[in-house]
């Protein structure tokens, strides 16, 4: 049985496509995830969440993390990826792990594109990264940190991918 959670956005704030669908898998902490749709907004994604989530949708902190935007949001939870592959087969899938050899800045980005981010304790499954080994992408970093924060990686991601394709007027 396949179930996602209603899309929680208001028809008149929501764009008919979205920029970008931002995916993350099996996301642990509700702040991350509630300032990473914040981002969302800002820049006209879709956020996706794949189960388990490590937290409920209606928790207070995802809420305050996102803060007054929320109810502007485009998002809807699935069971697993496989349902969103199929929701959205023509979508280009780039995949963010701190494994990758390609850096972000070596991506060409394109409207409709997915981002698929891990969670925040075990990243993306090597099953998910051994599906697309040419769009697994990494952010640099110094050796002495282990990694970076989820919500600051898609942040990061996600602007330079609007960047790229100039998605935002302002």
């Amino acid at each position: 049985m396949r179930r996602f959670e209603s899309v929680r956005t208001t028809s008149s704030h929501r764009m008919s496509e979205p920029l970008l669908h931002i995916v993350l898998y099996q996301p642990e902490i509700p702040q991350n995830t509630g300032n990473i749709g914040r981002t969302c907004v800002a820049i006209g994604a879709k956020l996706w969440l794949v189960r388990p989530l490590g937290f409920r949708v209606d928790d207070r902190s995802l809420k305050r993390a996102g803060m007054d935007y929320w109810q502007y949001l485009d998002w809807e939870v699935a069971d697993n990826w496989d349902d969103i592959r199929r929701r959205l087969p023509e979508a280009q899938i780039w995949c963010l792990t701190k494994t990758a050899t390609r850096l972000v800045w070596d991506a060409t980005f394109h409207r409709g594109d997915i981002l698929l981010f891990g969670s925040e304790s075990r990243g993306l499954p090597s099953s998910i990264l051994a599906e697309h080994p040419a769009r697994n992408l990494k952010l640099p970093m110094h050796s002495l940190v282990r990694s970076l924060n989820l919500a600051s990686t898609v942040n990061t991601v996600a602007y330079e991918a609007v960047r790229q394709f100039g998605g935002l007027e302002n």
